[in-house]
């Protein structure tokens, strides 16, 4: 029994007290961290922190390491590799693990000396020459869990066929017979771990800095901008506070509980910037300061929510609204400075509000539209970036709240994403608008799109089967109406379908060549009117989401709308 085998080779005592609970406790408990290995999901490994092959410690972490190992040392001569970790418990314990299980393997890493944002890891890799990266970080998931994620040496997530090799390297490998391992002190007498110098995170600041549309504004102007900031007792602190001085927003008061690193993340159980009870510290001193905007950050300090103030009380902006905000106010300010939108691109998501096809026509720039997952939107930037154009990259963003300007990183960055929203708001703020009445804007001008995520969740190795069924129940029967609404056309991505593409086909006289979205489990049902239901089991936690798109004439319709396709969706999923 590999419960049996563990007890035997497990020689880390916090483990070894776990698998000792779980042979005293139930079956169910047992099959749930045995059933399988951790995968390599749309942000590598994920999972909760614990005993077993199903888990996060010590020994998938080296599991997962010795496979990187193999990958890199098969592909790359003297390979190196940039490590940074979130505020998540076991997170140094899992970066000196790895540390360790690279210099046995003959290859040097590169270890920030404290918790950093993701984004500054991405930077990291380009910045230093790395091969590889690794980020231990389980982004906005519940305190139970810590996650593994790995980066190629463009700063991006491992895409597809890189993540498939790695995969395959990490199958092969034995998690007690094939790690190669030393001592962490060991690793750093030797030379072959490092801490990153203090002067790489300046880098990443001043490229960040970089990206701002107002240099310009002097002081007094910026001071304009009052904010509530909370990094969710994550990695956003420095930085974030940081930019947001650099570029003159001074302005800016803590939510003191959420301030400091704190793995347990007491004052929000789930600190995802998504949900309104993750910003309930910030919402209630934005009631005792009245500050312009609220900014929340999730630990790894990729993703970015906020609310606006809108009278006399704030509201949320979601990641779809804050997408088109952004997008537009680049492009406005690209226009200001008398630069052409003709050859510019931006990317995002399938999943993402259909708004953005609109300003895509109107402002004539090309939007993308990727699979799931911001290392496809780093791997755009990548395309452009090899074409000897990486200048055309205008913007990228997911509905779940990451956004990124620039190519100095290839990730999501809630650190250049702050600074541009703050930005926004001063802009917005000097014509007598503030956010919430820009998006109004928005729609006025571009219609009423309507947007929501279900996540229904489906633990263990029973949900894992159940997914499974009603993606295949999809697939072979799918249905002719959703909510009233006739299906119209099915999309199945497993087959691989043309990138969708809007606005410009590319440079005039040198169109860009068509591109075919890899396989992926998707399904996307288009609605009669203009509507969509699209579904896909969750590549990093035991969910499915299903994601609504409704657009009509008016707020009421679209709200309405919106409702009924919520009901059948999870009628649909149950």
């Amino acid at each position: 029994m590999m419960l049996d085998r563990w007890i035997a080779n497990a020689d880390d005592p916090g483990v070894q007290q776990q698998l000792q609970e779980l042979r005293a406790g139930d079956e169910t408990a047992v099959r749930d961290a045995f059933y399988q290995d951790l995968a390599f999901g749309t942000g590598g490994l994920r999972g909760i922190v614990g005993a077993g092959p199903n888990r996060m410690n010590v020994y998938t972490v080296a599991k997962a390491t010795q496979g990187l190992a193999n990958y890199l040392n098969a592909n790359f001569a003297e390979p190196s590799v940039a490590i940074a970790r979130d505020s998540r418990h076991m997170g140094r314990e899992f970066v000196e693990v790895a540390a360790g299980v690279l210099a046995a393997n003959g290859i040097r890493s590169f270890l920030y000396p404290r918790i950093e944002p993701t984004p500054a890891l991405s930077f990291a890799v380009r910045d230093l020459g790395c091969s590889a990266g690794i980020c231990m970080t389980a982004s906005h998931n519940p305190a139970p869990y810590n996650g593994y994620k790995a980066y190629g040496p463009d700063g991006c997530q491992i895409t597809t066929q890189a993540a498939h090799d790695i995969q395959a390297a990490i199958n092969a490998t034995d998690v007690f017979d094939d790690v190669r391992a030393m001592p962490f002190a060991e690793a750093l007498e030797s030379g072959m771990a490092r801490y990153i110098g203090e002067d790489t995170l300046d880098r990443f600041i001043e490229a960040v800095a970089e990206q701002s549309v107002d240099a310009a504004a002097d002081a007094e102007g910026a001071e304009d901008v009052k904010v509530v900031y909370t990094p969710l007792n994550g990695t956003g602190l420095e930085c974030v506070t940081r930019i947001l001085e650099k570029t003159g927003v001074r302005d800016v008061t803590l939510v003191e509980e959420q301030a400091a690193p704190d793995g347990d993340f007491p004052t929000c159980p789930y600190p995802n910037p998504e949900i309104r009870e993750a910003l309930e510290r910030g919402l209630a001193l934005c009631e005792q300061v009245r500050p312009d905007l609220l900014l929340a950050t999730d630990p790894d300090a990729d993703r970015v929510g906020i609310a606006a103030r809108h009278g006399d009380e704030y509201r949320l902006i979601s990641g779809n609204e804050m997408g088109a905000l952004l997008l537009d106010y680049l492009c406005r300010a690209r226009e200001a400075r008398g630069e052409s939108l003709a050859d510019a691109v931006a990317v995002t998501t399938i999943v993402s509000t259909a708004m953005v096809d609109a300003l895509a026509a109107d402002y004539g720039f090309q939007l993308r539209r990727t699979l799931t997952g911001f290392k496809y939107i780093g791997e755009q930037i990548g395309l452009l970036e090899a074409a000897g154009t990486p200048g055309r990259f205008l913007f990228g963003f997911e509905e779940s709240y990451g956004y990124l300007a620039g190519t100095h990183v290839r990730d999501k960055d809630a650190v250049v994403a702050s600074m541009l929203i703050c930005q926004m708001a001063r802009d917005y703020k000097a014509r007598g608008m503030d956010l919430v009445e820009a998006m109004d804007a928005l729609y006025q001008r571009y219609g009423y799109h309507r947007n929501a995520t279900i996540s229904l969740e489906y633990p263990g190795a029973a949900g894992a089967e159940k997914m499974a069924a009603i993606m295949a129940r999809l697939e072979a029967e799918p249905p002719t109406e959703v909510a009233g609404l006739a299906v119209t056309a099915c999309v199945n991505y497993r087959e691989g379908v043309a990138m969708p593409v809007c606005g410009s086909a590319g440079p005039e006289g040198a169109p860009d060549e068509p591109q075919t979205l890899p396989a992926a489990d998707v399904f996307e049902m288009q609605l009669e009117g203009g509507s969509k239901l699209i579904v896909r089991p969750s590549g990093t936690e035991p969910k499915i989401k299903a994601y609504l798109f409704a657009a009509c004439p008016t707020p009421a319709e679209a709200e309405e709308r919106l409702a009924r396709m919520d009901a059948a969706a999870r009628e649909l999923l149950a």
